[in-house]
């Protein structure tokens, strides 16, 4: 994982804020940020879709700091110019980001639909994975839903690389169902014979998602 992919995990711009105070360019807008005593500065460009892209300038030169990006270069200077920099990444991420629950795009509507329909925020129980986000109905306090974060390979053979999840319950016959559709898997961490994955990530649309998730919700509302 790269620093930038580090730092602004989870979060999204703020392109109200970009707006006012930040140079804009045909992609989106463009931040500069000098560090360590002005010898460097970080130079980040932000799409209007809302990817980023970066580089750490050496001010004198106007050249890119390439060692920064050679893992085999592990030196006492590099490491303090990453070091910096990540802070002045950090800085620009208080000021013109904000926060989202989860990851994907997908998981974060999904969360915000959950939230109109059934008043429930996930809550956050454990330090690890810190992706794990559980939807508890509020009239049984029973789950009816959990977001995590994984390694698609839990769920997809031969397949690598970071994924988010949402378990839910299902009734027998639903459940038979889905595992028949694109992008369902027998439950990952719960009991097979009830719970039922799905990755978040735009194979199946929201509406699909949100009934699953009503039967989960009335099936765990009596106390």
């Amino acid at each position: 994982m790269n620093i930038e992919t580090e730092v602004f995990k989870k979060y999204k711009p703020d392109f109200k804020k970009l707006e006012k105070s930040c140079l804009k360019n045909n992609d989106g807008f463009i931040i500069e940020k000098k560090f360590q005593d002005d010898n460097f500065k970080a130079v980040i460009l932000i799409t209007k879709k809302g990817n980023i892209s970066s580089k750490v300038i050496e001010v004198e030169s106007n050249d890119e700091f390439l060692p920064l990006r050679i893992e085999t270069q592990q030196g006492e200077f590099v490491g303090q110019v990453r070091k910096d920099y990540k802070n002045a990444l950090i800085e620009i991420r208080k000021k013109y980001f904000y926060k989202n629950c989860f990851t994907l795009e997908q998981s974060n509507r999904i969360t915000d639909l959950i939230f109109e329909k059934y008043n429930a925020n996930p809550e956050f129980l454990w330090e690890k994975p810190d992706g794990a986000g559980v939807f508890r109905n509020p009239n049984s306090k029973k789950w009816f839903g959990i977001i995590m974060d994984i390694d698609r390979s839990k769920i997809q053979k031969n397949k690598k690389g970071f994924c988010e999840i949402m378990n839910v319950k299902l009734s027998s016959k639903t459940l038979e169902k889905a595992l028949k559709e694109e992008g369902f898997y027998p439950a990952y961490h719960m009991n097979k014979k009830y719970w039922i994955t799905f990755i978040l990530d735009e194979t199946i649309e929201d509406k699909r998602l949100m009934e699953l998730i009503e039967e989960s919700y009335n099936l765990t509302s009596k106390k």
